[in-house]
């Protein structure tokens, strides 16, 4: 008889291969290791992952559907093209902050192993361009109200990830140079959160 899969035996499986990803690699992770921390044996997991290739595949297209979505949906409420980008930056960072080894893992992956990014496009399909058309939709709208400057869609995304994510790529140097705790780190995130938000704001001004 055909097995059926079980969603939460396979969401187990996901957050197991996230932790271990996060605290050892993707090269230091084994399958064993993923089945002993969820408490099933290996074969389980290569039964609805195949490979551990696969399940690093769906962590990742997890992960970056998360981003996408913040982009897309966040501060839809909101009235103005500044309220809506407030919205999409602190979406973002927020992301980050509770996935502060994710950048980390996926710039040391992409480093390591190349070939990962055109794995990383086929599975993300035309999720980006999507993004990036309705991104661009809206800058143009607002730079012909002469409200912004115009600004190609993808500089604004890669400015916006690149100041939000530094200040959990570079955590231990961070700390280590100002001598910061955790209460006193996360404070100091409470601070970058705005700065960020009124950085790329001001940028953006005609």
């Amino acid at each position: 008889m055909k097995k059926i899969k079980d969603s939460t035996t396979e969401q187990q499986i996901l957050e197991a291969a996230e932790k271990l990803f996060y605290e050892r690699g993707f090269a230091m992770t084994h399958t064993t290791d993923i089945a002993r921390e969820v408490g099933c044996n290996q074969a389980l997991v290569h039964y609805y992952f195949r490979t551990k290739e696969k399940l690093f595949e769906s962590f990742f297209k997890t992960k970056v559907q998360l981003f996408i979505s913040a982009f897309l949906t966040a501060g839809n409420e909101e009235t103005t093209f500044e309220g809506k980008l407030t919205r999409k930056i602190e979406a973002h960072f927020d992301i980050l902050r509770k996935n502060p080894r994710l950048p980390f893992l996926l710039f040391n992956e992409i480093s390591v192993n190349p070939q990962r990014v055109e794995s990383f496009r086929a599975n993300l399909g035309d999720m980006p361009q999507l993004l990036l058309k309705a991104f661009d939709n809206e800058i143009e709208a607002e730079a012909k109200e002469g409200r912004i400057r115009r600004i190609p869609a993808i500089d604004l995304i890669l400015t916006i990830i690149s100041m939000n994510a530094i200040m959990f790529i570079a955590n231990p140097i961070i700390k280590a140079l100002t001598g910061a705790d955790e209460k006193e780190y996360e404070k100091m995130l409470g601070r970058r959160r705005k700065e960020n938000v009124d950085a790329i704001l001001r940028s953006l001004r005609p």
